[in-house]
């Protein structure tokens, strides 16, 4: 049985959105450049949220896509026989763009490492850099978060379950424990 902690509420992930919307903003001289990147299933509503928030700060509307990355994942097998396919939506070219992935939690980094590959298909950016929602640590691989909604340092035996107003009609992170 698992144990649920809330580590983050609603007030408080708009916070972390919020922070990393003006640090998009601090550190792109031309926002007309940007296309976010949001990796299915989650990575998709923090994108939104956060072209939101761009277009009500800067009068922006910056492009937003939807990236699967299921036949990139180096654990497919891991994950399932036939893995359930979804489509990527990706309404401009990427050529020369700055296109910022979106996911909602940064771990081990092989997730982001197939995003890249995956981001690579539909043409060459310029820069691809990283928002997360939350950075929990443990990577397996050399990827860091350009921008960070909340660090939350886990055991590896705990997990992060982020929900979504969108998905699962609210917004928190709890930390997810099995109980002895």
């Amino acid at each position: 049985m698992m144990q649920a902690k809330e580590v983050v509420d609603q007030v408080t992930m708009k916070r972390a959105l919020t922070r990393i919307t003006y640090e998009i903003i601090e550190r792109n001289q031309s926002i007309e450049e940007i296309v976010l990147v949001g990796i299915k299933t989650r990575g998709i509503y923090i994108a939104a949220r956060i072209a939101e928030r761009l277009k009500q700060l800067e009068n922006i509307e910056v492009p937003v896509g939807e990236l699967d990355i299921t036949l990139y994942r180096d654990d497919k097998k891991e994950i399932a026989q036939e893995p359930e396919l979804h489509s990527s939506d990706i309404p401009v070219s990427l050529e020369g763009k700055e296109v910022i992935l979106i996911d909602d939690v940064l771990y081990t980094g092989r997730t982001i490492r197939a995003a890249m590959d995956a981001v690579m298909d539909f043409g060459r950016p310029r820069k691809i850099s990283l928002a997360v929602l939350v950075d929990r640590g443990h990577r397996e691989l050399p990827i860091r978060a350009d921008y960070v909604g909340k660090n939350i340092p886990t055991a590896k035996k705990e997990e992060i379950l982020v929900e979504m107003q969108e998905l699962d009609g609210q917004d928190r992170i709890m930390i997810l424990n099995e109980e002895k």
